[in-house]
This record gives C-alpha cells, structure tokens and sequence, in this order.
C-alpha cells in the first residue's frame, strides 16, 4: 500500500508542474498598432529634438547680433565723443584766435587814434 500512496504523490507532484499557468507573453508590443504607436513617439522625439536645436542656435545668433549691435553703439558713442571733444577744441581755438584779433585791431586803433591827437 505505501507503494500506490507513493505513486499518487509523485504523480500528483509530476501533473503539478503542467497544471501551472504559463506566464503572459507580451503580445501587445508587438502588435502593428503598438508598433505604429512606438515609431510615431520616436519620431516626434527627433522633431522635438531638432525644433530645440533650431531655438537654440537662432538664440544663440540673437545673442550675437545684440552683441555685435551693442558694440557698434559703443563705437559710436566713443566716436561722438571724440567729435564733440575736437568740436570743443575747435571752438576754443576759434575764440582765442578772435580774442587775439580784438586785441590786435583794439591796439591798432588805441595806436591810430594816438597818432591823430
């Protein structure tokens, strides 16, 4: 009797392994729509990806032309700086030059009238 009784186990453990469920496959990423699905994200990725290359370097170019903008006004401020400066050299020149010849003509006609006296 203990032989059947050992027999009904080691039956009962062989059928054991076969009355299991076998694990779920992943059929859904294979499907065509799950397939469809995955290349449409990937290449919204790489849109994605190069619209944010194309913002970058037109940022970056914007960078540079207000870079190149705000040089150019310095140079154009040291240059209007430079031609008032020599406007104001000019002009004291001018002056100097008029004084003198007040003085000049002052003395010439102090000298004129002295000798018509």
């Amino acid at each position: 009797m203990s032989k059947i009784v050992a027999t009904l186990f080691a039956g009962l453990f062989a059928t054991s392994v076969f009355a299991q469920t076998p694990a779920a496959t992943s059929t859904a990423a294979t499907t065509p729509e799950a397939k469809a699905e995955k290349k449409e994200a990937k290449a919204e990725a790489k849109h994605d990806k190069k619209v944010a290359k194309a913002d970058a370097k037109a940022d970056k170019a914007a960078v540079k032309a207000d870079k190149a903008a705000d040089k150019a006004d310095a140079k154009l401020e040291k240059a209007d700086a430079k031609a008032e400066k020599a406007a104001e050299k000019a002009d004291a020149k001018v002056e100097k030059t008029t004084e003198k010849a007040e003085a000049k003509a002052d003395k010439v006609a102090a000298k004129a009238e002295a000798q018509h006296k």
